[in-house]
């Protein structure tokens, strides 16, 4: 396995986070657990998680399960780097969701029971509160650092001007700020390239991709819709029938390189500036199993450059699209 700092960070995590939303609605608690332990087994020291995963009808059962998980001992705290996430709407009462002081207290000591810990390694907020002042929601976390409660701070799904008035706020309290910055980015899916990644990069936050392989769609799904393995639906449908022969010359891509399309994708995204680890979520095993082959794959620049072709990405604001 490979590490890197998260961010500017001391804090050293594996190249793959183990995403655990599928944990409860999708894959039964004993397999989760297995695939936890394959995922320690095999280097995967990074888990990531939120308060709200498990479904409506169950907002934290995933929390639940890993707190099972680590419950049985064995160093699987201790060898865990974990990060979790709050904001969404647990309850339907208020003060029960986004980023108040309030639900901040709130939030982070329902997540520690559940996860049974008494410290989260990484708290992000799962989304930007444009209604909670950022002093208000620095005092918080200064709060819960001083109480041993969590490490480190991290944000999910910000713009790259959300990063800079988060890290403003926080130098004006000489505090660390954020860390790490959670946002959806693949070879379909590059908007973060113009602000996101370069706000990053400025301000020292190690980039965690969320939907690496786009839903699936960058793991071969032509190939496996040939093969009658996978039928796509809905929203999947629309962007695969509008982005088909791009699709098609990826897999072709992928099989002049020798490699699973799903491998391609990832290592792609590892080799991308500022990205500390992308999050797999599998749901059984053998997904595990095919997420790691990733690592094992180098991809030269003019590979590299052939993906670009494809896959049209994005310059640096403003020069992206101004002179």
């Amino acid at each position: 396995m490979q590490y890197t700092n998260l961010g500017r960070s001391g804090l050293s995590v594996s190249r793959l986070c183990l995403g655990t939303m599928n944990f409860g609605p999708q894959t039964e608690e004993a397999d989760a657990h297995s695939i936890m332990d394959s995922a320690h087994a095999s280097g995967i020291n990074f888990f990531d998680t939120a308060n709200v995963y498990g479904g409506e009808d169950h907002r934290g059962w995933t929390e639940e399960i890993l707190g099972r998980w680590f419950a049985q001992g064995g160093e699987r705290r201790e060898k865990t780097v974990l990060a979790t996430k709050l904001y969404g709407t647990m309850t339907n009462r208020p003060n029960e969701s986004k980023l108040s002081a309030l639900n901040i207290r709130r939030a982070l000591d329902a997540s520690l029971k559940r996860l049974q810990t008494d410290y989260i390694d990484v708290y992000q907020f799962h989304h930007v509160d444009r209604n909670t002042p950022w002093d208000e929601i620095w005092q918080a976390i200064d709060v819960a650092v001083q109480q041993g409660k969590i490490l480190y701070s991290g944000s999910s799904n910000f713009a790259g001007w959300h990063i800079a008035q988060a890290q403003a706020a926080a130098a004006r309290r000489n505090y660390t700020g954020l860390v790490s910055e959670q946002s959806i980015y693949n070879l379909l899916t590059r908007a973060v390239e113009l602000e996101v990644i370069p706000a990053a990069q400025e301000y020292g936050l190690g980039i965690i991709p969320w939907s690496p392989l786009h839903g699936g769609l960058l793991g071969g799904v032509l190939k496996k819709e040939t093969e009658g393995v996978r039928r796509v639906e809905g929203r999947s449908a629309e962007t695969l029938k509008k982005h088909r022969d791009q699709i098609q010359r990826y897999e072709d891509l992928a099989d002049e390189l020798g490699h699973a399309p799903g491998d391609v994708g990832l290592a792609w995204l590892l080799a991308q500036p500022a990205v500390t680890a992308p999050i797999i979520g599998p749901r059984t095993q053998e997904q595990l199993d095919a997420a790691l082959r990733a690592l094992e794959v180098t991809l030269d620049q003019d590979a590299l450059k052939t993906l670009d072709e494809i896959f049209p990405g994005h310059k640096t604001a403003p020069e992206d699209y101004a002179w």
